[in-house]
């Protein structure tokens, strides 16, 4: 909770805060939202017949069993293939080829997670310069994580501890819960031209009833739905269009929200569709101007960086979203 937070209110200047003042910036009758997956040691370091090493990401069950795994190298990839754990214990059949250097993982009578527990690592950021270790299974977690499945963490949720969940607690009662499992799509970079049709990569998510009737609940008597994570703002906004179990939701200008009226975020990147979500949430002009501001002021970017608090303005047109998530 030691990172710096930028307040991006309806309307006026931003304001410079420390994470810490989160709980100030809460209304008794919000409803904050956290998003409760936990991260998966899904790298895998894998050994061809020919010696050649393959590294596979895991990155969700797939239909008819076996993983869905990012694969690298993957251009001398044959289907059918038999890889084996770099340490021996293990093999795998590479049972079809997906494209785009993805395929599916057979693990014949093993789980691939007990394969995972005993010789995954967890993947951590690029930018991370370092092997992951056995501490990061549970350092890149957020204090909240509970639901196993996810390829990375929801990072707005590390800036919490114990102490900043009490306080909040104390000022706007009980967090709601809900869970998207961060998939490979989150990160990837949008594709030129016209994205009108673009969806982002399906994933897995879970808003339980309780959570549900709250959420409305709050909605219905004034207060405001504050989301944890840009996984959150999706998980909820899909719920509201009727998904229930996948979503490929993509948020960008014009976008009319549903549930969602604040957003606890890191800062994102260029042609990233979160870069769009929020966009669409303060306007686009609204968040480069805070961008800029936060640029000058050396905030910190990146998953381990600083914070933003943006509250959706009454003037950002709200049409009506598109059906289906």
């Amino acid at each position: 909770a030691a990172s710096r937070l930028l307040h991006v209110p309806p309307a006026g200047p931003v304001v410079h805060r420390t994470f810490t003042e989160l709980p100030d910036l809460l209304r008794s009758d919000d409803l904050l939202v956290l998003n409760e997956t936990r991260v998966i040691p899904a790298r895998l370091a894998l050994v061809r017949e020919t010696g050649g090493a393959v590294e596979a990401l895991l990155t969700r069950p797939a239909p008819g069993g076996g993983w869905g795994a990012m694969l690298r190298p993957s251009k001398r990839l044959r289907a059918g293939e038999i890889l084996r754990g770099a340490s021996g214990d293990y093999s795998v059949t590479l049972r079809e080829l997906t494209g785009g250097g993805e395929g599916v993982l057979d693990f014949g009578d093993a789980s691939a997670e007990s394969v995972m527990r005993r010789h995954g690592e967890v993947p951590l950021p690029p930018y991370v310069r370092r092997a992951a270790t056995d501490e990061d299974r549970e350092r890149y977690q957020t204090v909240f994580a509970r639901v196993p499945g996810a390829i990375a963490a929801p990072t707005a949720g590390l800036h919490f501890d114990e102490d900043l969940l009490g306080r909040i607690r104390s000022r706007a009662g009980e967090p709601a819960r809900v869970v998207l499992h961060v998939g490979p799509g989150t990160f990837r970079p949008l594709p030129d031209g016209d994205l009108a049709d673009h969806r982002l990569d399906a994933e897995r998510f879970e808003v339980p009833e309780e959570t549900w009737e709250r959420v409305q609940s709050t909605r219905e008597s004034g207060g405001r739905v504050v989301a944890v994570g840009t996984t959150v703002v999706r998980a909820l906004e899909s719920r509201a269009a009727g998904a229930e179990t996948e979503t490929g939701l993509f948020i960008r200008p014009p976008y009319g929200f549903r549930v969602v009226d604040a957003l606890v975020t890191n800062f994102h990147l260029p042609r990233s569709s979160l870069l769009c979500l929020v966009s669409a949430l303060v306007g686009r002009e609204r968040i480069l101007d805070a961008y800029r501001e936060a640029v000058r002021e050396r905030y910190r970017f990146y998953s381990y960086g600083d914070a933003t608090f943006l509250e959706r303005p009454a003037t950002v047109k709200s049409p009506a979203p598109p059906e289906g998530a």
